[in-house]
């Protein structure tokens, strides 16, 4: 009589100790990742900003006072704020991302801070008659904004921070008459395709 086969070449080979514990800490990581970044960051809401800047921009080279200039770039940062308040509560929703998540403040606190000081600036410095500063500046606390944060957001957010800066930079130190295409070149043309960007790569 033939003796049975050993029990042991029946059953599946166990998954190594390190194997299962490397697999748990890369999942444990990845949530962990997921949970602290605000992904609510609108895309088509970032390309709907910078079609209106834009539009803005055209408009704006073609005041013939500082204050009517001026009152043309805020009427379009009130647009900007509207579209993209409605955005991300549209997107926070459909995605199921509470506003008021940590990550979601942490964004908040850090996005807000250069923005209220470009608000005071931009008075102090239009009160003494500085106009043609406004436009880098804008852009350097805007893209100061979206770096402080973006880092609390998706990785391509303090991408597109850097590349205000940059822009905001070069706009400091060149001929006050450009300013307007500054403007259209950082808030439309880099807010349209790191906004497309987003839509594609994270929800729109």
């Amino acid at each position: 009589m033939s003796s049975a086969p050993p029990l042991r070449s029946s059953l599946p080979k166990p998954v190594a100790l390190e194997d299962r514990a490397a697999d748990n800490l890369r999942f444990i990581r990845e949530t962990m990742q997921r949970a602290g970044e605000f992904t609510a960051v609108p895309g088509w809401g970032g390309a709907g900003m910078g079609a209106t800047a834009l539009v803005a921009a055209w408009i704006a080279a073609r005041q013939v006072t500082p204050a009517r200039w001026l009152a043309a770039w805020l009427i379009e940062a009130g647009v900007a704020i509207l579209i993209a308040s409605a955005t991300v509560v549209r997107k926070a929703r459909a995605a199921g991302i509470p506003l008021f998540s940590g990550p979601a403040r942490k964004f908040a606190l850090s996005f807000a801070p250069p923005l209220v000081a470009g608000a005071v600036l931009t008075t102090v410095l239009f009160r003494a008659g500085f106009v043609e500063t406004l436009p880098g500046m804008w852009l350097l606390l805007y893209g100061t904004a979206v770096v402080t944060g973006g880092a609390f957001s998706v990785r391509i957010v303090p991408v597109m921070g850097l590349c205000f800066l940059a822009l905001g930079s070069a706009a400091v130190f060149a001929p006050s008459a450009w300013g307007d295409a500054f403007m259209a070149a950082g808030f439309g043309g880099l807010q349209i395709i790191f906004g497309l960007i987003i839509a594609k790569n994270y929800g729109g």
